[in-house]
């Protein structure tokens, strides 16, 4: 049975960025699933540290945790910027690089700070890494699901772009002449690192949920509705 043809399943997604929460929504799109926020479901979610030494360390971390809060599937994303000359950085700390409750425009300063001290000339090499994991509440046993996705680009030192969030405004998609501030929503739902990730996730959600996803529950009508449409390649 094609999943259209199940009704619609909770899914959390362990995030309060809501530029994040956009993306993961369309690009589920397709799937029978109700994507919540953790604010469209708790009044006050749970703060996670994120001292994990890799991306995926940290998105299991806040999987688990929303799966544990919730009694819901949870998908957990962490993503990081990963700058050849900076040996890999701001890379896990991408979210912190500037300090621990940093903004966007503070961690895109600290990074052109770091840049120009290391005296490499732009355009510098760099890609998007993302991790996205998937954890049942209902399946204590069961291993988290894990895939990671990549997007190849270089850094420019003068942002570009009102779209997008974090440091896209100075990451120059490869094979193009816009930055991925410059992109439209769906534009940057064809190339992201997080929608390459979410390519090879759908296989996994699809196989669950046509199962019936033990730990899955009915959706209430309070969450997102997924856009249908052909998955996401």
């Amino acid at each position: 049975m094609p999943p259209s043809a199940h009704p619609a399943r909770d899914l959390v997604v362990a995030t309060t960025n809501r530029g994040k929460l956009s993306e993961l929504v369309s690009l589920l799109g397709g799937l029978p699933v109700e994507v919540r926020g953790l604010h469209d479901v708790l009044s006050d979610p749970p703060q996670v540290l994120e001292d994990g030494a890799t991306l995926a360390a940290n998105a299991i971390k806040k999987a688990r945790t929303a799966a544990r809060s919730t009694n819901m599937l949870a998908l957990a994303d962490d993503s990081g910027l990963e700058v050849d000359a900076l040996d890999g950085l701001p890379g896990v700390r991408s979210a912190r690089f500037a300090s621990e409750h940093a903004t966007d425009a503070e961690n895109i300063a600290a990074l052109l700070q770091a840049i120009e001290r290391s005296n490499k000339p732009p355009p510098l090499s760099a890609r998007f890494r993302c991790v996205l994991a998937v954890v049942d509440p209902r399946s204590p046993g069961r291993a988290p699901w894990t895939v990671e996705g990549v997007c190849e680009g270089t850094i420019i030192t003068t942002p570009r772009g009102r779209l997008g969030f974090g440091y896209d405004p100075i990451f120059v998609v490869g094979g193009k002449d816009h930055t991925m501030a410059e992109l439209t929503a769906a534009e940057k739902n064809a190339v992201s690192h997080r929608a390459q990730a979410m390519a090879r996730l759908r296989p996994l959600l699809a196989r669950a949920l046509a199962e019936g996803g033990v730990g899955l529950r009915q959706g209430r009508g309070t969450g997102h509705k997924v856009p249908r449409g052909e998955p996401v390649r």
